[in-house]
């Protein structure tokens, strides 16, 4: 692990001298007269910044690193996929005569305006959630009240903290107090990392305003281990009426099931239950919903009897080409498959890890109808 992590931070240091080289020559062609010293000072802070705002303890200065770090990451992505093909355009261009300063000039300013273009796309899939729907079947018989359907409202990775906050928030709110849902059901991710934000921008009285007939329940992401404040998390939700489930079930009485398992992080923790374990006393006459934050074991799952599995993490890659790599990761990295007698839904999340840029991916909301029908 220690090795891949060094193998990892050289070639992030290697690509970012690729990317500050061009960065440079761009600036000195462009006549703006920054001096090298200051030039490379300011790359270091801002390429970096996204790494120190997390781990420094800076206040207002720590957070501006953050979000400035977290658009450079976008940035530094784009500009290692766009500038090998403008450095093969710019050696073709001098072999056929043109001046260095004009391919230069060209060049960088071809390269910053699609970027620019990425990056304004990007932000709008990212701030600008859309619904997705899906009905499915489920053999098992009407319940209590003779009620043949359950809606369920179902959102992962919010990821609320300096970068996603109450303004983004409240359109999860609007678009799922719309569907009159059953139950809502907060797929991991919650948070951000640390729960410092979310108290202090008092993101829990915009959360609190989520309505759902019969319970809002919620499952830890692998974030909410990384922030480290887990039980402060826990009871913070509590008090606005969202049960965060750890290996829990829930049952309502004559209409369905809940079951939250621990995020994988606890895997090499405290351990958590198999599927199979926390499911075995569940009526299986009642539908069981279950949660999971990383989408694994699906197989599992399916074989305990669980009716519906929703799951996150993944975000789809968030923005391109980072899909290609999710997709192979994972048996399913974004939207529905039938495992079995169970549906699987992956989330490619409401909230935004990092820059709040999606290419190939979107903000979602995932609005369920479950109908009931005889086996």
């Amino acid at each position: 692990m220690a090795k891949r992590f060094v193998i990892m931070i050289s070639i992030f240091l290697v690509l970012n001298v690729y990317v500050g080289w061009h960065g440079k020559l761009a600036v000195d062609h462009a006549g703006l007269g920054i001096p090298s010293a200051l030039y490379w000072l300011l790359f270091v802070v801002i390429a970096f910044g996204y790494l120190a705002g997390r781990i420094s303890k800076l206040g207002a200065v720590g957070r501006l690193l953050k979000n400035i770090g977290a658009y450079y990451l976008a940035f530094f992505e784009f500009a290692v996929l766009l500038l090998p093909f403008a450095d093969l355009a710019g050696w073709i261009m001098w072999l056929s005569g043109m001046e260095p300063d004009t391919v230069i000039q060209l060049l960088s300013g071809t390269v910053l305006a699609i970027i620019a273009v990425l990056l304004l796309r990007g932000s709008y899939n990212a701030w600008s959630p859309i619904v997705r729907e899906h009905v499915l079947q489920v053999d098992k018989a009407a319940q209590a009240g003779g009620k043949r359907e359950l809606r369920v409202a179902m959102a992962s990775d919010l990821h609320l903290g300096t970068m996603v906050g109450n303004r983004h928030l409240r359109k999860l709110v609007h678009h799922m107090n719309a569907m009159e849902p059953d139950v809502v059901l907060l797929a991991g991710d919650v948070l951000d990392d640390v729960i410092e934000p979310f108290l202090r921008n008092r993101m829990g009285d915009t959360l609190k305003q989520l309505k759902a007939k019969h319970g809002i329940y919620a499952v830890l992401g692998n974030h909410e281990y990384y922030g480290g404040h887990i039980e402060q998390y826990v009871q913070a939700m509590e008090k606005i009426g969202i049960q965060v489930l750890q290996d829990e079930t829930v049952t309502k009485a004559g209409l369905f099931h809940v079951a939250g398992r621990k995020d994988k992080t606890a895997e090499a923790r405290a351990g958590r239950l198999p599927m199979a374990q926390l499911v075995e006393k569940l009526d299986p006459s009642l539908p069981i919903l279950a949660m999971d934050h990383q989408p694994y074991g699906f197989a599992q799952a399916a074989e305990a009897g669980v009716d519906l599995l929703v799951c996150g993490h993944t975000h789809r890659g968030q923005f391109f080409p980072n899909h290609f790599f999710t997709r192979r990761l994972f048996e399913l990295d974004w939207g529905y498959m039938r495992k079995g007698l169970m549906h699987v839904i992956v989330s490619s999340g409401f909230g935004s890890w990092g820059p709040p840029i999606r290419l190939l991916s979107r903000s979602e909301i995932i609005d369920i109808t479950i109908q009931l029908r005889e086996a």
